[in-house]
């Protein structure tokens, strides 16, 4: 259960941390666009940090429902001066670039990135090669179809064995490209080409999307299933139904959680954590950030 992230490595084995999310883009679902300059990216980006997170993940191109694609240029210009900025001012945290694009995510890693988290699961050869020569830690999502259609009407004959199918299959070719096992690690990739149905099929058994022993990675924050099971529209209701899947999930296993909103995540996270006994209370293991 340790992630490996370039000269740096989590150990995942007792406790699990957060992931906090920055999106600079003028067009994401959760935010609309409030962290869409260099400036407020970096300064959101901070703060995440201040409140627990061991890891900021910043993304350039949306990823919502119908989303249309960035183009590459784009897209660098969008994360390269966050990502370096966001690496210089919080050195003891490690930096994501969520891209699916090779060259973002290797200007990224120039840039002071340690981990590249690709939606599409690194079904690209050329970010397999990225990969491979990086040394970074991977994050390996599943996804049916493309953001611009991905949730007209999915259908899935095996749920959990066609997404642990593929995680097989990407870690085979991870491995064949020398990729170290120890910086892999999984996200199932809820409401990413999933119903409903299927989002709560996978929160149920979290768990069995542990391939080869590597940790998962799971994203739910401020996602439309929530809203519909609340019976609300509205962003901000989403907020506490995460928190509940955060101390769910980590009860199932899941030891990282990708969040908008750090500190009441981390607060449940080790809540659970000192229930199941995985950390002494009052100890190093059982810190917060004050």
């Amino acid at each position: 259960m340790k992630w490996r992230c370039l000269d740096r490595t989590l150990d995942l084995s007792r406790r699990g941390e957060v992931m906090g999310i920055v999106n600079a883009t003028p067009d994401s679902f959760s935010d609309g666009g409030l962290c869409a300059t260099t400036e407020a990216a970096v300064s959101h980006a901070t703060r995440l940090v201040a409140e627990g997170a061991a890891i900021v993940d910043i993304g350039g191109e949306s990823t919502r429902p119908g989303a249309e694609p960035v183009d590459e240029a784009e897209e660098i210009a969008r994360v390269l001066p966050v990502v370096a900025a966001t690496a210089a001012a919080c050195p003891d945290a490690l930096v994501s670039i969520d891209t699916c694009k090779p060259a973002v995510a290797k200007a990224a890693l120039e840039a002071g990135a340690a981990i590249v988290n690709d939606v599409r699961g690194f079904r690209d050869p050329a970010m397999v090669e990225v990969a491979a020569a990086s040394g970074a830690g991977l994050v390996v999502m599943h996804m049916r179809g493309v953001p611009r259609t991905m949730q007209e009407a999915p259908v899935y004959e095996d749920l959990h064995g066609e997404i642990t199918e593929f995680f097989r299959g990407r870690y085979a070719a991870l491995l064949a490209a020398d990729v170290d096992p120890e910086r892999i690690v999984f996200d199932p990739g809820i409401g990413f080409g999933k119903t409903l149905e299927h989002n709560l099929a996978i929160l149920r058994e979290p768990d069995r999307y542990t391939v080869e022993g590597r940790p998962v990675l799971l994203g739910v924050s401020r996602k439309s299933f929530l809203g519909r099971l609340i019976g609300s529209d509205r962003i901000e209701d989403r907020a506490w139904p995460t928190v509940a899947v955060t101390a769910h999930a980590r009860e199932q296993g899941v030891r990282l959680h990708r969040v908008h909103e750090v500190r009441p995540n981390l607060e449940a996270l080790r809540m659970a954590e000192a229930i199941l006994g995985c950390g002494e209370s009052g100890g190093p293991d059982g810190d917060l950030p004050s």
